[in-house]
Parts: structure tokens; C-alpha cells; sequence
């Protein structure tokens, strides 16, 4: 494992937003979401593609709080723009388990 400084972790946003909306991503080559996340009124909402299918399901996101990475420069992925990284682990079946806080936070608030 490369070790980092602590001013390379500092220049990554990670912040909590909350799913406002989630819709099967039909054009994907995986199973995946749309995910459209509000991160507070300093950031707004940002899209995001997530391959998450497998625990969850679009409505059940919606309200859940979720950790993303907001100061990645935006992606092209098929017809989306993604604007966000949505953070999650792998289980032991290789399925992205979402990385959220377990209380409930203020929307944009920055991981430290």
C-alpha cells in the first residue's frame, strides 16, 4: 500500500449528501442507478451513476444519506455527466455496500 501525506487527503472532497432521487441506468453496461444526491446549498444536486443494484433498490435509496467524492472533475459515463463519486465496499461476493454515516448529519458536511 503507498502511504500519502496528509495534504494529498485534504485535497479530496469527501462530503454527505442525501439521494433526492434514483432511477435504473438503462444505458449502462452494468446494473446501475442514477443517483441524484443534494449536498447542501453551497453544492446543490450532483448525478451520479452507482453499480449498487444488488442490496438495494431506487426507492429505498431516496432519503438515505451517502459519502461522495464532489471535486472530481465530471465524467462522461454513456449518456450520464457524472458529477459525483458516491462511495461504498465491495462485500465478500464482490457487491458495493454504500459507505454512509450511521447518524444523521447536515447535507455537504466534509469528512475530516
Amino acid at each position: 500500500m503507498e502511504t500519502i501525506g496528509f495534504e494529498d487527503f485534504l485535497k479530496v472532497e469527501l462530503r454527505v449528501g442525501q439521494v433526492v432521487a434514483a432511477e435504473p441506468f438503462k444505458e449502462a453496461r452494468k446494473p446501475a442507478y442514477v443517483l441524484h444526491v443534494d449536498f447542501g446549498p453551497e453544492l446543490g444536486v450532483r448525478k451520479s451513476s452507482a453499480q449498487i443494484t444488488d442490496h438495494y433498490q431506487p426507492e429505498e435509496l431516496v432519503g438515505r444519506q451517502v459519502v461522495a467524492v464532489v471535486n472530481f472533475p465530471k465524467k462522461q459515463i454513456g449518456p450520464l455527466m457524472s458529477e459525483c463519486l458516491v462511495t461504498g465496499f465491495h462485500d465478500q461476493n464482490g457487491a458495493v455496500a454504500l459507505c454512509i454515516p450511521d447518524k444523521t448529519v447536515p447535507l455537504g458536511t466534509r469528512l475530516l
